[in-house]
């Protein structure tokens, strides 16, 4: 079951229960629509949007599939929502993007008091099912190196551990992967080194140097590009790469304040800087809906308020599919 959560300036807002009746499609809708990016969250609790969400699973039209942060709410390799993967993204390496710690099992816990009881450490979640489903770690900046080490370590193939670089760009299953800067650190913890530097790094207080952190551009052969936007605060790129550049259709933005951008800092990129046709909200870190619906006074809701283009909540465990006008055809 899925709602349409968005605002636009021209249209006068609808009673969710009213507009879900209109347009909730069917799975088979979504199945039977052609050339479209399908896009699924993974996050804590099923269709709900939670306090540790990240977690997006895209599909192109091909087939080909993109796990971007698999973060706490993805239940290790074998959660059975993730299906087959060919990619993992990974923005910076925070546990909550790279995965420190995991759910249980799927919907473990609550949308308030998440179960995250089990722990990855020192294997990352990214890592363990990326080798589980033979895919490719697909990162920036110094992040490379870090991986290939764990896919070994793993079991993995090093090799899967694939550098792109600002500027640059990776084709992996037809869709092409860049990184785009983003302003915010991006320190391995402790918990992921080996036991010596652990423990000698936990008694300084410091982390381990992995490059800056970045965001993405993913464009799929129907030609949606997508911005990621990782965790980051405004930035001059913003408008100059990805808006001018890129172009997206689509962002996924970050919301969560103190950590990222707020929901005005985000509002702002996405009106002013990217401007994409649709956005997909992020890491609101909160308890942004109940039932599905956003709760009032929310930061996930001041971000609808004040964004000029549709916004879509990432309930989990729905699927939308967007078209390569960045168009949300189904499961909005």
């Amino acid at each position: 079951m899925s709602r349409i959560l968005s605002r636009t300036n021209h249209l006068p807002r609808i009673p969710l229960a009213l507009l879900g009746a209109l347009l909730l499609p069917t799975g088979a809708a979504i199945a039977g629509q052609d050339n479209v990016v399908k896009i699924t969250p993974l996050g804590g609790q099923a269709g709900e949007f939670c306090r540790f969400d990240r977690a997006l699973v895209f599909e192109d039209p091909n087939g080909t599939r993109v796990l971007y942060d698999a973060g706490r709410t993805v239940a290790g390799a074998d959660d059975p929502r993730l299906g087959k993967v060919d990619v993992v993204l990974v923005s910076h390496m925070h546990g909550d993007h790279l995965g420190d710690r995991h759910n249980a099992a799927p919907d473990s816990g609550s949308c308030d008091k998440p179960d995250i009881s089990v722990v990855a450490a020192p294997m990352p979640s990214s890592v363990s099912i990326a080798v589980k489903k033979g895919a490719k770690i697909v990162t920036g900046s110094e992040m490379p190196s870090f991986f290939a080490s764990k896919l070994s370590q793993a079991g993995g193939d090093p090799a899967n551990s694939v550098l792109v670089r600002f500027g640059a760009m990776q084709t992996v299953g037809g869709v092409q992967i860049t990184t785009v800067p983003a302003a915010h650190s991006n320190g391995i913890a402790a918990d992921f080194m080996g036991p010596r530097l652990s423990e000698l790094m936990k008694e300084s207080g410091i982390t381990a140097y992995a490059g800056p952190p970045t965001g993405y551009v993913l464009t799929f052969t129907n030609g949606l590009a997508v911005y990621l936007s990782g965790d980051t605060g405004i930035t001059a790129e913003q408008d100059s790469v990805v808006g001018k550049y890129y172009k997206p259709q689509l962002a996924v933005m970050n919301i969560g304040d103190t950590f990222t951008t707020g929901p005005k800092e985000a509002a702002h990129v996405v009106n002013q800087l990217v401007k994409p046709r649709a956005v997909i909200a992020s890491h609101a870190n909160e308890v942004a809906t109940q039932q599905g619906r956003v709760v009032a006074g929310s930061r996930t809701e001041q971000f609808i308020k004040a964004a000029t283009m549709p916004v879509h909540v990432p309930l989990s465990g729905n699927t939308m599919a967007f078209n390569a006008k960045g168009q949300c055809v189904a499961g909005c």
